[in-house]
């Protein structure tokens, strides 16, 4: 079939991860990138043998181009995404789809009148060891789920926020730790076990003198079922460890580490479990701790291989923009709960 052709808005170091992943994609290939600096789009272009275009309007204009990567700040999503779905573009857009309900809304609400996807970056759906918890969930191992945590102690030097004007900011980056690198595993936790419904938080910056936003958030959660659990969430912990998720029941105890299952045990022994164990040491999407770009493409790789696969087929995407709202909800709540010093109910 046809090649799938893909241009990237916004060029700042997830955009590398973008054009690599599309490179190893059949059927896929980066024809055109753009940005407010047009230095930067001419050399990230030269790099990755694209065409560099000189506005965001030029580039929705080439025929050539089917899906648009937005990677420009996390509140500048949606100034992107909207005209893009509006030229009848499909949309892949990095974590998070926006930094407020109603510019995710708006988003929604184009992609639905344009019949154009609109798909969410959260690559560590895809990892195996996330599927394999997920399938392991969905089928009742765990019996009744008792506590389902997510734990990202990560660490993040001064130097990285103050090396750009958006990073650390309430406008463009919509939070601090929880909303920018805690994410992914707000969405894993959401994905596997549902959505809490109240939540109490605190947060802070005690790691990051002056910053705007919070480097440092814990928060408590009840979901509908009973089940407890907890979110930390940090840019504040030298020199960073393995994101964590952690799902705990009357049948079973599994914790992931990046997508590695370093503890698989069910009352109810099955013969897949001691592969899914062996597993555990190749594990193919993860990183970040310590180090932004010390991220496997991998995710980034499966997410355009499947927008390849919803341009050909018409079908929907693994993760669409209405799932994707459900972390952000989730996260604006944790922020109230912690501004307001009360209990939020979702």
């Amino acid at each position: 079939m046809s090649t799938v052709g893909f241009a990237i808005v916004g060029l700042g170091s997830i955009a590398d991860f973008h054009a690599e992943a599309i490179r190893q994609v059949d059927g896929a290939e980066l024809r055109a990138v753009t940005s407010r600096d047009p230095v930067k789009t001419a050399a990230f272009a030269a790099k990755q043998g694209a065409d560099p275009c000189p506005s965001l309007e030029a580039l929705l204009a080439r025929t050539d181009v089917d899906v648009l990567c937005v990677t420009t700040p996390s509140g500048a999503h949606a100034e992107v995404a909207v005209p893009a779905l509006r030229a009848g573009k499909h949309v892949l857009c990095e974590k998070p789809l926006e930094v407020s309900i109603e510019a995710c809304e708006s988003m929604i609400q184009a992609s639905l009148e344009t019949r154009r996807t609109l798909a969410a970056v959260f690559q560590a759906r895809f990892g195996s060891g996330a599927r394999a918890l997920k399938k392991a969930v969905d089928e009742g191992r765990f019996g009744q789920i008792t506590l389902a945590s997510a734990y990202v102690k990560w660490w993040r030097d001064d130097a990285y926020y103050s090396g750009s004007a958006w990073r650390g900011t309430w406008k463009l980056d919509g939070g601090g730790a929880l909303m920018n690198q805690g994410i992914h595993a707000v969405d894993l936790l959401q994905w596997l076990v549902g959505m809490p419904d109240e939540v109490f938080a605190f947060a802070g910056s005690p790691g990051h003198a002056g910053l705007e936003v919070e480097d440092t958030v814990v928060a408590a959660l009840q979901f509908p079922n009973g089940a407890m659990g907890v979110i930390e969430a940090a840019t504040s912990c030298h020199p960073g460890v393995a994101r964590r998720v952690e799902i705990a029941g009357t049948g079973g105890f599994v914790i992931l580490e990046d997508d590695r299952p370093v503890k698989w045990e069910f009352r109810e022994a099955r013969d897949e479990d001691e592969a899914i164990r062996a597993a555990a040491a190749n594990p193919g999407i993860g990183g970040g701790a310590g180090d932004p770009r010390a991220i496997s493409v991998e995710g980034h790789r499966a997410q355009v291989a499947d927008l390849v696969h919803v341009v050909r087929t018409g079908g929907a995407p693994a993760i669409p923009a209405s799932d994707a709202t459900n972390a952000i909800r989730l996260i604006l709540s944790i922020y109230a709960s912690a501004r307001s010093g009360s209990r939020q109910s979702l």
